[in-house]
């Protein structure tokens, strides 16, 4: 007879086997690495002796965005980094530093630390802003192909001669609605707008997912949420794109609010060779919500 003692036992027993066998085949643990200015990046190694991928992640989450990617990845014979980025997730939380700049050298701590070699950097929604910094600050050392996922990797901001941009004011929006009351603001940011939770998807977007990553945006710092809205909306990449001399992928959902379509198309034309797949109908979370997808075009695109 199962009473509720067993049955929470049981759960539990069943819930350690899972994570064993999880961590035994993708191989998962944590590191930490110290930017220069003493800032403490938490990593996760899914491990694997093949050639690196680094994933860098979306505001407002962390490196937890890239979990099912990352695994699938990891499986398939890559070294799959992520790291949550300065201020938000498990890494520390200063009161400066979050400038594209700063994010780039936190970046390269991240691959000299580690000794990843011949990698594939692949940058999502914010993080595409990441890894063209890199490419132009750094000249992409140690990275030889690029990827961009639903990426805002050219300018965001709408202005004069960018008009197929987001308005300003949208931007202050968000800044006031984070100051105002930070869990309710995001919580509606997330369905509405990020996984667009009403529009149909491969992997359904539920209350219990949306509740998830609502804790995982919950657990960056105040500032930085804010600060970082800053740094996405107004710095602009257009003239560093032609930095990233490597193969590059450009992947991103025509039905894409928070970094529409247009802006997409722009980062694919900004680099030369650049290989463009647009998701008919998909939104800005596409990691999630068209994970099997995303994963089986970054693995064909690392192997080519």
């Amino acid at each position: 007879m199962i009473n509720r003692r067993t049955f929470v036992a049981y759960a539990a027993a069943t819930t350690i086997i899972a994570a064993s066998s999880d961590i035994a085949s993708a191989g998962t643990r944590s590191a930490r690495v110290r930017a220069k200015d003493g800032t403490s990046v938490y990593v996760k190694d899914w491990g694997g002796r093949g050639r690196p991928v680094i994933l860098t992640h979306a505001w407002p989450l962390s490196a937890d965005i890239w979990d099912g990617p990352a695994a699938a990845l990891s499986r398939a014979g890559y070294r799959v980094v992520a790291y949550d980025r300065r201020g938000f997730g498990r890494s520390d939380k200063p009161a400066a530093g979050y400038d594209f700049d700063t994010f780039a050298d936190d970046l390269a701590a991240v691959i000299r630390e580690l000794n990843l070699r011949d990698a594939a950097l692949i940058g999502y929604s914010m993080g595409g802003g990441e890894v063209v910094r890199y490419f132009s600050r750094h000249k992409g050392r140690g990275v030889i192909k690029a990827g961009f996922v639903g990426a805002a990797a050219s300018y965001l901001l709408k202005t004069p001669d960018n008009p197929d941009g987001v308005d300003g004011a949208v931007f202050a929006s968000i800044k006031e609605g984070v100051r105002k009351d930070r869990a309710t603001y995001l919580a509606g940011l997330l369905k509405d707008a990020f996984f667009d939770a009403s529009r149909p998807a491969s992997t359904p977007v539920t209350p219990a997912m949306l509740e998830h990553w609502l804790q995982v945006a919950l657990r960056a710092d105040l500032q930085a949420t804010i600060q970082c809205v800053d740094a996405f909306n107004a710095t602009d990449f257009r003239p560093e794109l032609s930095a990233v001399n490597v193969p590059a992928l450009v992947v991103h959902g025509d039905a894409d609010i928070p970094v529409p379509i247009a802006l997409g198309r722009a980062t694919a034309r900004g680099i030369a060779g650049a290989k463009l797949v647009e998701y008919a109908g998909v939104s800005h979370g596409l990691v999630v919500t068209e994970e099997k997808r995303v994963t089986q075009d970054l693995l064909d695109f690392l192997a080519a």
